[in-house]
Formats: structure tokens, sequence, C-alpha cells
């Protein structure tokens, strides 16, 4: 017999056979990764683009709604303008003081009235010439009398007169959202003059 014995610790372990390399398989797997990387990138970023444009534009409707319901005119001019006492007014004289308030005041013939600086024929803004005893409209040369009847040019009406009163305190009010026109026979309201 022979001597050679085999211990089982430096027995060799039978050997299994490697599995052949496929590079075909391999190859076409990075193929297709490529594929689902490209079409990530290429809805995911068309996607992300377009919510990204509808939630700015979401954005701008609410805030052009909030500005819609939040005007920036936070108060209007009153439409009552105090012009003094009675007494300062002289007689045959126009007051120019609140001219840029739309108003003339005037005392003539026992009464104070307060005319619109508006010209009846296209709107623009007539002067007080005094050596003249007249408003003359620059624009298309309308003229009219101290009363604000109308005489010269285009101007097809007379000027229109504001509401005006006297308050508690004594001053004239002349409150602007009363227009009255002498061609409806208006001016004979007791509310387009005072007496004095």
């Amino acid at each position: 017999m022979s001597e050679l014995t085999t211990s089982p610790t430096t027995a060799a372990a039978p050997a299994t056979p490697a599995a052949p390399a496929s590079k075909p398989a391999v190859a076409a797997k990075g193929k297709q990764e490529e594929r689902r990387s490209f079409l990530t990138q290429l809805l995911g970023g068309s996607f992300a683009f377009a919510w990204a444009a509808f939630a700015g534009t979401m954005a701008l409707w609410t805030l052009g709604t909030l500005r819609f319901l939040f005007p920036n005119v936070l108060s209007e001019p009153s439409s009552r303008v105090k012009v003094g006492l009675p007494e300062n007014y002289e007689e045959g004289k126009v007051v120019e003081k609140y001219k840029d308030q739309n108003i003339w005041v005037v005392r003539y013939e026992g009464k104070i009235y307060a005319l619109s600086t508006t010209c009846t024929h296209l709107g623009c803004t007539p002067n007080w010439l005094e050596s003249a005893a007249k408003f003359k409209c620059p624009c298309h040369g309308s003229g009219f009398y101290i009363t604000g009847i109308n005489f010269e040019g285009p101007a097809p009406r007379p000027l229109e007169r504001w509401g005006i009163y006297i308050a508690d305190d004594g001053q004239l009010v002349v409150d602007k959202s009363k227009k009255f026109q002498q061609e409806r026979g208006e001016w004979t309201n007791q509310e387009s003059y005072i007496n004095v």
C-alpha cells in the first residue's frame, strides 16, 4: 500500500466551470440604460419646464387679480371746495385762485356763482382777460362774458355753473357734484348762486 494519503484539508475542491462572459448582453444592457437616461432627461426636463411655466402663469394671474382688487387710488379728492367768505369777493371780479380745481368764483350784479373752467366747445381751459372783461378760449377762440354766456367762436353753449352754498362757518362752498346749465334753465335754481 502506498503511504500516500490525502488529508482532507489539503484536498482541492472540485472546480466549477466559470460561466462564459457574454459581451453582446452587456452591450445591449448599456444601450438600454442610455435610452432610459435620454428619455428621463427629455421627458423630465420638458415636464419640469411645463410645470414651471404653469406655476409662473398662475402666480402672475394671482398678482394681477390682487392688483385689481386693491387699486392705487387711496382717496378721491372731495367734490366740495371751501372758497372763503362772501365779503372777500369784489363786485365785477373773477377770482382765479381755484382755477386748478376747475373753478372760477365770480361776484356779479349782486350774485356769487362758481363757473366751470371747461370750454363747452372741446374742453380746453379759457383764460380770464380782465382788460376785455371776458373769458377767451386759446384753442379755438370761443368767448364768454363774465356771466359765462357764450358770444363768439364755436362754443355751442354757455359755461356750466357749479353748485354753491354757505356752510355753517359762514364760508362759501362750491359743490362740483352739481352742475347747472343755462340752456336748460337751471341757472335760476337757488343752488347755482348766492345772493349778496
